[in-house]
């Protein structure tokens, strides 16, 4: 008989991962308490290089998970823009499990897109006019419309590659989602078992157990769960369990039309990641890079992975995570410790009055 632990492999009380709770672990699932016959891990790799900002994941995800309408300011059946950017979901929620934001930098462009010169000054124009042409009847339409649709003429309206003096712009678009982390925080802090790690290493709330204490809130790195509001319970991704259960793909892998959003075995997910970071190097992409790809970072590794075009901090993401619980082993010896002087002061303190 299989017993499931509903708490991560630190707080598992088995022995097998002596009391770790962050690094690297083999098999995730035989250490929350699965036979060795379970399934492969899969998880989520995101190829923002790719992501056109559709939004198909965060609309397939509100359907597939039956979620209400809300604004970016956690209103529900309400259609509100952020005011800000074409990224009205604005974060993260119990009523968005999928978020795509969109980052727009006014910055020099790191990317194999062609550079244009300058247009002509007025000089140039005046002694280009005085020149001799000839050109033929039918050179001269070419010349019109490649004058045209030459990205020098387009660049001043594209905001993707458009000039203003040294100023580029680009877009960087990136959907988030949670990463069913190695070591979960909010695992090892729910008092109910509400959350629990399935036989496929993915990290689900059981709404029906949740009693809505709340403190997986706090206790995850990246702040993906999060509280309904007129509810109390607490609402995340399920890596679309029922759909894993019956061999389909999440419903965001499957709506973006881009493979930005890609699904599967964790470690086939990896080395495609660790293949397309070496292409985008080589072709002078020196900004991208893999984010929770390491299994030696603050989590362990997650479950859902990234490829950014630039800092973590751009996107929103924290730079270095860690799980909350990680010192808890630590806490608790340096609280007995502390526990153990009090008394042996209060002690030396009741004999020394009985002495005198």
């Amino acid at each position: 008989m299989t017993t499931v632990s509903s708490a991560s492999p630190g707080l598992s009380g088995d022995g097998r991962s002596k009391n770790r709770l962050y690094g690297p672990l083999p098999d995730v699932q035989e250490e929350a308490g699965y036979d060795s016959d379970h399934p492969a891990r899969v998880g989520f790799f995101t190829d923002t290089s790719v992501c056109i900002g559709c939004k198909a994941c965060e609309v397939a995800c509100k359907e597939w998970n039956l979620l209400p309408m809300d604004d970016a300011h956690g209103t529900r059946d309400v259609i509100g823009l952020s005011g800000m950017s074409y990224d009205n979901t604005g974060q993260l929620g119990a009523n968005s499990w999928r978020h795509v934001a969109f980052i727009e930098q006014s910055r020099s462009v790191d990317l194999p897109m062609p550079s244009f010169p300058p247009a002509p000054d007025a000089t140039s124009r005046q002694d280009a006019g005085n020149a001799p042409d000839d050109t033929a009847p039918g050179d001269s339409v070419t010349s019109a419309m490649t004058s045209v649709l030459n990205a020098e003429s387009l660049s001043q309206f594209d905001p993707q590659t458009g000039h203003s003096g040294d100023r580029e712009i680009r877009w960087l678009m990136s959907s988030d989602v949670c990463k069913h982390c190695t070591h979960a925080g909010c695992l090892d802090v729910c008092p109910t078992g509400a959350l629990f790690r399935t036989e496929f290493g993915t990290v689900v709330v059981q709404q029906d157990i949740c009693n809505g204490c709340g403190y997986c809130v706090p206790a995850c790195p990246y702040g993906v769960i999060d509280q309904r509001k007129g509810d109390g319970r607490v609402f995340k991704c399920t890596l679309c369990y029922d759909r894993t259960l019956d061999g389909l793909q999440p419903a965001c892998a499957t709506a973006c039309p881009t493979q930005s959003i890609q699904f599967g075995n964790l470690d086939e997910l990896q080395a495609r990641a660790d293949a397309r970071l070496a292409t985008l190097k080589s072709q002078g992409v020196q900004t991208a890079r893999l984010y929770g790809r390491d299994e030696d970072d603050g989590v362990g590794g997650a479950g859902a992975f990234f490829l950014l075009l630039d800092e973590p901090e751009v996107y929103g993401l924290p730079p270095d995570p860690v799980v909350t619980t990680r010192d808890l082993p630590a806490m608790w010896k340096s609280a007995g410790a502390a526990a153990a002087m009090i008394v042996g002061v209060a002690l030396s303190a009741v004999l020394g009055s009985r002495r005198s």
